[in-house]
Parts: structure tokens; C-alpha cells; sequence
């Protein structure tokens, strides 16, 4: 490892450090590179310099894996970081198919403004894990403006944002529940291309119900009846 770069530290690793750092073996590290799934690393005579950048690709590689994603799959979305594609065409590849989410680029320095003293490495683990993030070098897309949003609003309002991920976990497994009752409700009684042309509609009765079911917990809690 070597700290280096004009003007500002970087941290970098030979070969063995990363895959240690990442925790994979070698020979896998290898793989990825050769499957191009990496970038480069710095040469120095026969040594390859590998830095940070490097380990937050092998942790979103690792994150993609988990969440099904095949190396086919996470190639294409690296060559779709390199390339350039458009961040509005990226939300496919992420895993979020045909959704209405705006995805976010971001700088790590602008993630951090959203959430002031709660990037951890904890954190991150866990947002790629949830699959809300994905890293390519300097730049960080969150695959959701709308859960940017929310989740950063509730950070400034006090909610530590290890809580606000492992509550959205929660909330995906109801999510999940909910998309798979309406999915059901359609393919039993409409043809197919019936799905995202009616999906608009599941969206409203979520929203609705959200609704009703916090009118009826602040009644509870306040021993009255909301006013409407």
C-alpha cells in the first residue's frame, strides 16, 4: 500500500491487499479484472496499484451478485458507467426494470452533503446491499431521487440513517408483498400487457391506504378522530 496523487492522499493496494480488503480470494480479483469489470490499475514496473475506487467497484460487484445480478449483467452496467449512458437509462440494469424512478448521479462529496456525518462504511455496506446504490470511481448513482429525498429529509431531521435503511429494508419485504397481491389480481383476470398499463392503479391504493393507516395511528395515539 502507498499513499499518493498531487495534491491529495489516496490510498492504494497491490493485488493480494485488495482481495483482502474485498474479501475475495486472488484469483477472483483476477477474474474481474479480466472479465473487464474493473478498471485498470496504476502500473509501476511489473506492480499493479489498485485504490479505493477499485475496492467500492469489487463491493458493488459483490452487492449486484447478491441481489441476483449475473457478471453478464453487472458487465453490461459497467460498460453503461464507462460509456456514458444516459443515468435515466440505467434504472434496467440496476434491477428496477420499467420504473418511474429517476436515478441520481452523484459525487461522494455531494452524497455526503445529503447526509452530513452518516456516510459510514456501515452505511454504504448497507445501501448497496439494498441495492440503493451503485459506485463507478469518483461518481455514485442512487437508483431513486424520490427515496434520496426522503431518506436524506428524514437524516436532517434527526433519524440516524442506520435506521432509515434498515427500515426501508422493512418496508421493501411489504412492498414486495403488495406488488406480488396486485400482480396476482391482474394475471388471474387480464392479459399480460394488462400489467403496466393498469399499474398506476396498485400505486393508488397503496398511497391510499398508507394514508387511512396513519390517520388511524395518529388517532389512536391522540385519543381523536382526525379532522378531515
Amino acid at each position: 500500500m502507498v499513499e499518493r496523487e498531487a495534491g491529495t492522499t489516496v490510498r492504494e493496494y497491490r493485488t493480494e491487499e485488495l482481495a483482502e480488503a474485498a474479501g475475495i480470494p486472488v484469483r477472483t480479483l483476477r477474474f474481474y479484472r479480466e472479465r473487464k469489470l474493473l478498471p485498470p490499475p496504476r502500473r509501476e514496473g511489473r506492480i499493479a496499484w489498485y485504490d479505493d475506487h477499485h475496492l467500492a467497484r469489487l463491493r458493488t460487484i459483490a452487492a449486484l451478485l447478491e441481489r441476483g445480478h449475473t457478471l453478464g449483467g453487472i458487465a453490461e452496467l459497467t460498460a453503461a458507467f464507462e460509456n456514458g449512458r444516459d443515468v435515466s437509462q440505467l434504472g434496467e440494469l440496476l434491477g428496477i426494470g420499467w420504473s418511474e424512478e429517476t436515478p441520481v448521479r452523484l459525487t461522494p462529496e455531494a452524497l455526503a452533503d445529503y447526509f452530513e456525518g452518516e456516510v459510514t462504511p456501515e452505511n454504504l455496506a448497507a445501501s448497496l446491499d439494498l441495492g440503493y446504490l451503485a459506485t463507478d470511481g469518483d461518481e455514485i448513482v442512487h437508483v431513486s431521487r424520490r427515496l434520496l429525498d426522503v431518506s436524506s429529509a428524514l437524516v436532517r431531521e434527526g433519524v440516524p440513517l442506520a435506521a432509515v435503511l434498515e427500515t426501508g429494508r422493512r418496508v421493501r419485504e411489504h412492498a414486495d408483498a403488495m406488488a406480488a397481491l396486485f400482480t396476482e389480481l391482474i394475471s388471474a383476470h387480464l392479459p399480460p400487457d394488462a400489467l403496466p398499463r393498469l399499474r398506476p392503479l396498485a400505486k393508488s391504493v397503496v398511497e391510499a391506504e398508507l394514508t387511512m393507516a396513519m390517520d388511524r395511528l395518529l388517532a389512536s395515539g391522540s385519543g381523536h378522530t382526525p379532522s378531515s
